[in-house]
């Protein structure tokens, strides 16, 4: 990777206008409305009382594979998402229009053999210049160690307690979970192509990453937000095996003081795990 090159990216801001139409495609990506019947869990994907899950705020006004540009010499078939953080200051709207502006906050050099990580930052705006909230990305580049360090690091994820958490629940996926998250924006082929999730060493296309994301968050939100998803306000996580469509996801979650969460996530299927050193926060 080249460093001088990433540090002087030149990200332009981004203008993403999405409808309710948009809102409900994202949250049956993410497997809401597992119970149609349930008219809590509708308002997530009717347009009757419909609420924006706060974690489609990761794929709006998004840069695409940026990364992959020729430029910046990185070796971006071995890049994988390491982590995910968003904090809104206002819950996101069911539809509308907004500006996203990026910025790479850092670059910690973890060796030759090991690689490096890269963190960068999206601000999401009205297009009244209003700030609706942050959404943070960690970039794991395992073939670029040995480029330098810059800037600062992420702020570091708390493990999760060691004692039993205080409650679980458990939502499978469907089998074609995968092609409907795509629909949201992304278009990688290891989500889709069997042949190609093959040649990435999966027995078969797995799911996206920031699809398990919402999965946890909507799951979060049905749990202890009394399906209110205005109530949850910021969420990170550290991804550590990937999920496969059809698969049911067991989120853990420990509560704390004002409106600190913490948790993770499980395949129960392969018992692993695969969201961890999950916070969120309600309101």
């Amino acid at each position: 990777m080249n460093l001088q090159k990433l540090l002087s990216w030149s990200f332009p801001e981004l203008r993403s206008q999405y409808t309710q139409r948009d809102t409900m495609l994202y949250a049956l990506g993410v497997g809401a409305c597992s119970d149609p019947l349930n008219e809590s869990e509708l308002r997530f994907v009717y347009e009757g009382q419909l609420q924006a899950l706060p974690s489609q705020a990761c794929v709006l006004a998004h840069p695409g594979f940026w990364i992959k540009a020729p430029e910046l010499e990185t070796n971006w078939v071995k890049l994988v998402h390491a982590e995910q953080h968003f904090d809104l200051v206002q819950p996101l709207p069911s539809s509308g229009e907004v500006l996203g502006r990026y910025r790479i906050t850092g670059v910690v050099d973890k060796g030759p053999q090991t690689g490096a990580m890269v963190y960068f930052e999206k601000s999401l705006h009205t297009t009244a210049g209003d700030l609706i909230g942050t959404v943070g990305s960690t970039y794991f580049l395992r073939g670029d160690g040995g480029c330098g360090n810059w800037g600062e690091p992420g702020k570091t994820l708390p493990a999760v307690p060691e004692r039993a958490p205080d409650g679980a629940l458990d939502m499978p996926t469907l089998p074609i979970a995968a092609l409907i998250y795509r629909l949201s924006g992304d278009y990688n082929p290891l989500h889709a192509d069997p042949a190609v999730a093959r040649k990435a060493g999966f027995a078969s296309p797995i799911l996206q990453g920031l699809s398990t994301y919402g999965v946890a968050c909507q799951t979060l939100i049905k749990a202890i937000a009394g399906f209110d998803a205005t109530r949850l306000r910021g969420m990170g996580a550290r991804f550590t095996k990937p999920v496969y469509p059809g698969d049911t996801i067991r989120t853990e979650y420990w509560l704390g003081e004002g409106g600190a969460v913490q948790f993770r996530c499980l395949s129960v299927e392969r018992n692993e795990v695969v969201l961890d050193r999950g916070t969120a926060t309600l309101v």
